[in-house]
């Protein structure tokens, strides 16, 4: 069965990245969808090519041509690198005037997908296929997953070896619609649904998801295998590798993902499979309790206190009713009998919001007693094997004990798949690093 195999920036950054993602195409003959980032960092402090398309289309009139000679630089370069005989000129002429006459920021800040699938498909020999026509998003902006799911499938039914960029569609009105940033590993995913590929390769510049930040646990093992529910576990606490969004199409249809980095491709790479393929059998992974640890500083808890709120119908709504009134986002509700705390993320709301939502839960909720505490940092915990494994809990508090970090909240899942503790941000780095040692050891 046919793959789908996606690029991202880095592997895309240069002539000489993009000869390596050429021989991993061609050295593979199931590699029949291949799906491309636009051109990211060649080193530390270069810029990505989607960002001096921002800069381009945010710049005044009159500095929009010397802004945009540094796009078409960057193309012209991995042409010559290349080798390639590829004129983009007329290309290059119905972006810049689009930009011109007022064309939408989506737009503008897709082109390097689409000229990064121009050249790779010109470089190996495959057909371009522009996403726009297969891609689709409703009127108000949403991802249309089962009108897209058809026009892909039958566009690319009788069709193969051919190059899609990656980012975005379009809308209602055919005008370009992207996804959020890194959202190419969406779009590879929706292909990989579309043609029932056996398998999702996403390429990238690292050799899978690691089991703990590697700027905290440097030398952190690499995860062979998890599944979709772990990897969104993992994700939604900051593990970066893939986009969070990549999971559902391929997920839907049973489609494992194989992590793998460009410039290792001898490295197996993390596999992300099925839960319930784990559960059959189907997949077979190292016996673990914990297979990932990753999480986020600066949360906020509000820590109510009210006699009798345990009988009293309704006072959690009124909480969340105050929240979304001032749209914040909840992350975690530990409760107790008389007690609950509010976990949220200010980085998607703000101080003046933060502090009318704590007045108003004063005013409505007539708390006993609030305390609102800052800098705290989440750690989450996930693994499969924890609700098989007696006394894992008890690990996780005795190596934070041991390490004298002081644990701010408890907070496990209805599934066991993951318990999340709050600490004091500048105790993260050590809590992660005391839970890694004591079930790596």
């Amino acid at each position: 069965m046919a793959k789908v195999l996606k690029f991202g920036g880095t592997s895309m950054a240069n002539a000489d990245s993009i000869a390596k993602v050429a021989d991993i195409v061609k050295s593979d003959p199931d590699a029949k969808y291949v799906v491309v980032s636009a051109p990211g960092k060649r080193a530390k402090g270069d810029v990505k090519v989607t960002d001096l398309l921002i800069n381009f289309y945010g710049a005044l009139e009159a500095d929009k041509k010397a802004v945009f000679e540094k796009v078409k630089n960057r193309f012209e370069d991995i042409i010559a690198g290349l080798g390639l005989n590829l004129d983009l000129s007329s290309d290059y002429k119905e972006i810049y005037e689009s930009a011109l006459e007022g064309a939408s920021y989506d737009y503008v800040i897709s082109r390097g997908e689409y000229l990064s699938a121009k050249v790779l498909a010109e470089y190996i020999g495959y057909n371009f296929f522009d996403a726009a026509s297969i891609i689709k998003f409703d009127e108000k902006g949403a991802f249309d997953a089962e009108l897209t799911n058809e026009l892909a499938s039958n566009a690319l039914y009788n069709l193969s070896d051919v190059v899609i960029p990656g980012f975005y569609g379009s809308n209602d009105k055919n005008y370009i619609k992207t996804f959020s940033r890194g959202g190419s590993d969406v779009s590879g995913a929706i292909i990989a649904r579309a043609i029932n590929a056996s398998i999702y390769e996403n390429w990238t510049d690292v050799n899978g998801f690691l089991v703990c930040d590697p700027r905290i646990v440097e030398d952190s093992r690499v995860i062979d295998m998890l599944t979709f529910r772990e990897l969104r576990e993992l994700s939604y606490m900051g593990a970066s590798v893939l986009h969070p969004e990549s999971v559902f199409p391929v997920r839907e249809a049973g489609i494992p993902i194989n992590i793998r980095n460009t410039f290792a491709p001898s490295a197996p790479g993390t596999m992300i499979v099925p839960v319930e393929g784990l559960i059959s059998g189907k997949y077979r992974r190292a016996k673990r309790i914990v297979t990932g640890i990753a999480g986020k500083k600066d949360f906020i808890g509000i820590y109510i206190e009210r006699q009798m709120m345990n009988g009293e119908v309704g006072f959690c709504k009124m909480l969340l009713d105050i929240l979304y009134r001032h749209h914040i986002s909840l992350e975690h509700m530990p409760t107790g009998i008389d007690t609950l705390t509010l976990i949220i993320d200010p980085v998607s709301t703000n101080e003046t919001s933060i502090q009318a939502a704590i007045d108003d839960i004063i005013s409505e909720a007539q708390p006993n007693h609030i305390e609102v505490t800052r800098n705290l940092a989440l750690l989450a915990v996930v693994g499969h094997g924890m609700s098989r494994s007696m006394g894992t809990a008890t690990r996780v508090f005795k190596c934070l004990s041991d390490a004298k970090v002081n644990i701010r909240m408890i907070d496990q899942g209805s599934s066991e798949m993951n318990i999340i503790i709050a600490v004091e941000n500048s105790d993260y780095e050590k809590a992660s690093r005391a839970i890694y040692e004591e079930f790596e050891k």
